[in-house]
């Protein structure tokens, strides 16, 4: 039997959740365009498609956000759990000690169900914004029911009601982080939950493996590109002169979309809408523009497009978040596409046994027999 590394284009589950063509550039949600949920839809809308299979009406949007809205504020157990852990764990291993201690009993952990996908996903923003006030030396600020999943996650973070061109650029790139296929995550999700350990233990073993820099890796070098570069009127140079000698441009190029990259088309499109008077965002537009048609000029035919870290690191930039909490934000999307998936597993379960192939020794007397 032929071992693939990484089983990488190995097909490991069928699934009607999200289709990522990377040489078309497409990324569909249950049958619509994320880059159109991205523009049109909000946090709450979105979900409910991953999870139910279509999008809400105005009652079921309703209450999708009120049972959500209740579920924000971090529990008094939860509290203790995470002032107990080491100042130097890091943010994501705060959240997956945290997720896995939702499973606290006291209910069956087979099947998993939607109204705890709903729970996790509510409390996942509180749960980052609470650990990360109590390391600043901060109150921990409450939710507000009145404001919309991002919004209220910039509110609980810094106590103040965030600008709405910010909380509408959040909202876009959570909704474009939600899913993106059988991506190391979503498949670490998926095998934990095919042994039947129950939706929220199989969440924290989502948020380890997104804790690797090579899956939740933040768009911290696009931040340090835009931050040098400073001004419009410095792009050209600063461009032309790291290409010169051979160098990357940070946020173009993607390993698997090689044409445009749908989630950096609609972020490009949520931006260009909101630029108004804010540096960050009109700063990042000028930049692409410039880098765009500089890699025409330099590599030709290399199709090295904008990717969706270049516009998050813009967005990231405008809302001030730390560099620390880009991939506990990323998270913060990502697991409504990681608990859609299990809910989409638990209906055909089949545990997940892949077999290895051993290239080690072999005791001495079989190794002789064979020989």
């Amino acid at each position: 039997m032929a071992s693939v590394t990484g089983l990488e284009g190995v097909v490991a589950a069928q699934t009607e959740i999200g289709h990522v063509d990377g040489e078309r550039g497409h990324l569909v949600y249950r049958g619509q365009w994320a880059k159109d949920l991205a523009v049109s839809r909000g946090f709450e809308e979105t979900a409910h498609l991953l999870w139910y299979g279509r999008l809400p009406d105005e009652r079921e949007l309703s209450a999708l956000k009120g049972r959500m809205a209740a579920e924000r504020a971090v529990p008094m157990e939860l509290r203790r759990l995470l002032d107990a852990l080491p100042a130097a764990l890091p943010m994501m291993g705060a959240l997956q000690a945290a997720a896995a201690a939702l499973a606290d009993g006291s209910e069956p952990a087979w099947p998993p169900r939607a109204d705890q996908a709903e729970r996790v996903t509510a409390l996942l923003p509180g749960i980052i914004a609470y650990r990360y006030r109590r390391l600043q030396g901060l109150a921990p600020v409450e939710p507000d029911a009145e404001l919309d999943y991002a919004a209220n996650y910039l509110y609980m973070l810094t106590g103040r009601h965030p600008e709405p061109d910010h909380a509408r650029a959040l909202t876009a790139y959570l909704v474009l982080g939600m899913e993106h296929g059988m991506n190391a995550s979503t498949f670490a999700g998926r095998v934990a939950l095919s042994t039947q350990a129950g939706l929220y233990p199989a969440v924290s073993a989502a948020i380890g493996t997104m804790g690797g820099p090579l899956h939740g890796g933040a768009p911290s070098e696009v931040i340090a590109m835009l931050e040098e570069i400073g001004t419009r009127d410095r792009a050209e140079a600063w461009l032309r002169e790291v290409l010169e000698r051979g160098g990357r441009l940070m946020g173009f190029g993607h390993r698997i979309y090689k044409t445009v990259d749908p989630r950096a088309e609609a972020l490009r499109s949520v931006t260009r809408g909101l630029t108004g008077d804010d540096p960050a965002f009109a700063l990042a537009l000028h930049v692409e523009e410039t880098a765009t048609r500089l890699l025409a000029e330099y590599k030709p035919g290399r199709r090295l497009h904008t990717n969706v870290e270049f516009f998050a690191a813009a967005i990231m930039k405008a809302i001030a978040l730390p560099t620390s909490l880009f991939t506990p934000t990323f998270t913060a999307a990502r697991v409504v596409g990681w608990t859609a998936h299990m809910l989409e597993q638990s209906g055909h379960n089949r545990i997940f046994r892949p077999q290895s192939a051993y290239v080690g020794a072999m005791p001495v007397e079989i190794a002789d027999k064979i020989g």
